[in-house]
């Protein structure tokens, strides 16, 4: 009689083959053919927005790690059954094989711009792992199997799903790798004109420890998308549709796009995920192509007020129409401080649009821009209930001292920064405890579309204090202090953090 624990490992050596031979293939066929990425995929885009808000605050920016382990710990689970059930009916385990299978052909088969052999690895994988699940159970080891037998098989089918293992992430580093960082590493970046550069006053960096730097290093930059994983598109496959609702439909390739007039602006990204005094915003100096300048050429139709940007992997962003035209300067970036776009952040083309939350302006890996309405179209978040017009709200952080923190007593310098891109900060006021509103020093800015750092000193006296931060901009509306959640629309209220003086 076959022992449930034999039989259990046997289902999880065949799925590892399954798995590992599948990602070998998708070395052929793409990144996108595999059944993990394709399935997590499905996953992700299927998750109601509440499943997803509840990730992004829990894991944070590990959000998408954190679901393919999840997926890769159901798996298992699925895989152990299977091989429990198939020792006693083979049949069971072929069914369940098959019903892997299906799944993995659909959900590859159905994502956007999927190749026709995107069943493929799903397809190959499968057979393969039925195969080994058939040879391991012909030679399970049952109650009646000698203690050698027994060794032998525990050795047989652990070496089976370690090197499966193995060769499946070995095959998705390549896979994710292959082509496109040489790419990179190929790309010149257009000398910009110094009239369409934006300077950088010297004294817009305070330089103070725990203070975020003006410019956020592209290793420090924040990252959420719904990308499972990251696209791979190299600069010569790359080409950009603008179609829909215009006058005339164009195709840019990359050499087209990079012969161009180009800018070069400081610019700061916000996630509408981010919470009061979160760290989901980042500066960065962005180059590309203005935006404007293409909707130009194309020629909207009167009524469409929506430009929709596509993702090589299919995730939308609806963006007014009117804003892209309204003279800010929203662009199709393709360096992010003066490097060509790191893959993670888009490569090889990018939408950046100062003064909106990313989730309605900021697609990465852009391929298409479609110009529709609001009312004829819902992009991804929008059909996931959160605002179709996400303007960026005026708020503000305090970097130094930490929550928590015990600095000494006597001068302590207070010091954050503060957003309200494309309508600017005038001013930021800090409150000790429940005393009166200090005016804070602000630093210079290259433009109303960045963040701004601000500091304040602070004669600290020992004990226990609450600091806290409102903002002001240009148009001399003051931050609330309304508390409200990120859904819809972003969220509000003062950051506040206590210290211990001592």
């Amino acid at each position: 009689m076959q022992t449930r624990r034999f039989a259990a490992l046997a289902g999880l050596a065949a799925a590892g083959v399954a798995l590992g031979v599948a990602e070998i293939v998708a070395i052929l066929t793409g990144a996108t053919t595999s059944p993990l990425v394709s399935v997590g995929g499905v996953v992700i885009d299927s998750v109601p927005a509440g499943v997803k808000d509840f990730a992004v605050r829990v894991f944070y920016t590990y959000d998408k790690l954190a679901l393919s382990i999840g997926t890769i710990v159901l798996l298992a689970v699925f895989a152990a059954v299977i091989g429990i059930l198939a020792a006693r009916r083979a049949y069971i385990g072929y069914i369940g094989f098959a019903l892997f299978g299906l799944i993995g052909i659909l959900a590859a088969m159905t994502r956007h711009n999927a190749p026709w052999y995107a069943f493929v690895p799903t397809l190959v994988g499968t057979v393969a792992g039925a195969a080994v699940l058939r040879w391991l159970l012909q030679h399970e080891a049952g109650e009646s199997a000698t203690e050698e037998q027994r060794r032998w098989f525990l050795r047989t089918a652990g070496y089976t799903l370690l090197g499966a293992v193995l060769a499946g992430f070995a095959s998705r580093w390549w896979s994710t790798r292959r082509g496109v960082e040489a790419d990179r590493a190929t790309v010149t970046l257009p000398t910009v004109p110094p009239n369409t550069v934006a300077p950088l006053p010297p004294e817009a960096d305070a330089a103070l420890p725990d203070l975020a730097p003006f410019v956020t290093p592209n290793k420090d930059f924040y990252l959420i998308d719904t990308a499972l994983v990251v696209p791979q598109l190299t600069s010569g496959d790359w080409k950009l549709r603008i179609h829909g609702q215009v006058e005339k439909e164009i195709t840019v390739t990359w050499d087209e796009l990079l012969k161009r007039p180009m800018i070069e602006r400081y610019i700061t990204l916000a996630c509408v995920s981010n919470e009061v005094g979160g760290g989901l915003v980042g500066n960065a100096k962005w180059q590309g192509v203005r935006v404007a300048d293409l909707l130009a050429e194309a020629r909207p139709k009167a009524g469409a007020d929506q430009v929709v940007s596509r993702s090589i992997d299919g995730f939308t962003a609806g963006t007014p129409t009117a804003v892209l035209q309204d003279g800010r300067d929203a662009m199709l970036a393709i360096a992010m401080n003066g490097e060509p776009l790191p893959i993670e952040h888009g490569f090889p083309v990018r939408m950046v649009v100062p003064g909106l939350y990313g989730y309605v302006s900021a697609t990465k890996w852009l391929v298409e821009l479609e110009l529709t309405s609001f009312a004829d179209f819902d992009a991804y978040w929008i059909k996931r209930g959160w605002a179709a017009k996400g303007p960026i709200k005026t708020e503000s952080r305090i970097d130094t001292p930490r929550d928590g923190g015990s600095p000494r007593a006597g001068d302590v310098m207070i010091a954050g920064v503060a957003w309200a891109q494309h309508r600017g900060i005038s001013k930021v006021e800090v409150q000790i405890d429940q005393g009166p509103w200090q005016v804070a020093t602000l630093l210079p800015v290259p433009s109303i579309d960045t963040w701004r750092q601000w500091t304040l000193k602070w004669s600290a006296t020992p004990g226990r204090h609450r600091l806290t931060v409102r903002a002001t901009d240009n148009g001399g509306d003051t931050q609330t202090d309304a508390v409200a959640p990120p859904d819809p629309d972003g969220a509000t209220g003062w950051h506040s953090i206590e210290v211990q003086v001592k």
